[in-house]
């Protein structure tokens, strides 16, 4: 082999092996990436991390995608709460809520965390004026086009 072609596979491996040694000293894959062990470690330190008040999307970037979501909306607010995976119960090979720590917003900013927040979630009453969807039999023409077709009609 030429010496310079040598030092071109040298440079080239020595530029390899700094290349991976950053990638593994920088990359931090995303929690839902990690193994749920490691997922559940990084819930249980980040829990110490967050505070009343923060918005969801903020959650969401520090925790990443939630195992579990619910929500409802009342009278004179919307709720939503997301559980967490942060400890081990059972090996089954799934994630269930007793494995979970719920974080409960309301309009999108954390009100409370914890074991009995859940609880606290399922007694917020839901919405009493619902909606009912419009379908072409029940829809009612709107007070102009009402006049305008029962002029035309006579």
């Amino acid at each position: 082999m030429k010496p310079s072609l040598s030092m071109l596979i040298a440079s080239m491996f020595i530029a390899y092996v700094v290349f991976a040694i950053t990638v593994v000293i920088i990359y931090e894959p995303r929690p839902e990436d990690r193994s749920w062990q490691e997922r559940q470690e990084f819930n249980h330190r980040m829990l110490s991390e967050i505070t009343i008040g923060q918005s969801i999307q903020s959650i969401r970037q520090q925790m990443g995608r939630a195992d579990f979501t619910e929500a409802k909306a009342t009278d004179s607010a919307n709720f939503q709460i997301m559980f967490y995976r942060t400890h081990h119960v059972k090996s089954d090979g799934k994630t269930t809520k007793d494995e979970c720590t719920p974080l409960l917003f309301k309009d999108e900013q954390l009100i409370a965390w914890g074991q009995e927040t859940y609880d606290q979630f399922l007694q917020i009453p839901i919405l009493n004026n619902i909606v009912e969807p419009v379908t072409s039999t029940t829809a009612v023409l709107p007070a102009v086009e009402a006049e305008a077709t029962s002029d035309t009609l006579k």
